[in-house]
């Protein structure tokens, strides 16, 4: 027995529930351990109901990335010493190393090549 979306939202009214569509272009979760979830072009949907809180109902595949309190995390990670060194072999300044170091999980070697251009 499938219901038409006319007909799913005239029986949602009849039983007091409300359900309205959003046109949502992102939508971005933040979890208690600093990352976040990210769906783009989702399918939101707000429904109300009486003497029930509101619920969102969100739709699409979500993406894991990593909030700004792991993002700083990282960066503080990566020694001073680790990025001065780098940086003294590869002729950039002490950002640009510290970047090269976090791209390369901590891995010298992997930075200095990565600078210098090399596979």
């Amino acid at each position: 027995m499938a219901f038409s979306p006319r007909e799913l939202r005239r029986t949602l009214k009849r039983m007091g529930i409300e359900a309205q569509d959003l046109d949502a272009s992102r939508v971005t979760i933040e979890l208690g351990d600093g990352r976040r979830l990210i769906i783009e072009s989702p399918q939101v949907v707000v429904v109300r109901a009486r003497g029930q809180p509101t619920m969102l109902y969100v739709v699409g595949e979500p993406k894991e990335a990593p909030g700004p309190q792991a993002q700083q995390a990282q960066t503080s990670s990566v020694s001073d010493e680790d990025a001065r060194l780098v940086a003294e072999q590869t002729g950039v300044d002490i950002e640009t190393a510290r970047r090269a170091l976090i791209e390369a999980k901590g891995d010298i070697a992997e930075a200095i090549l990565r600078l210098k251009g090399s596979p």
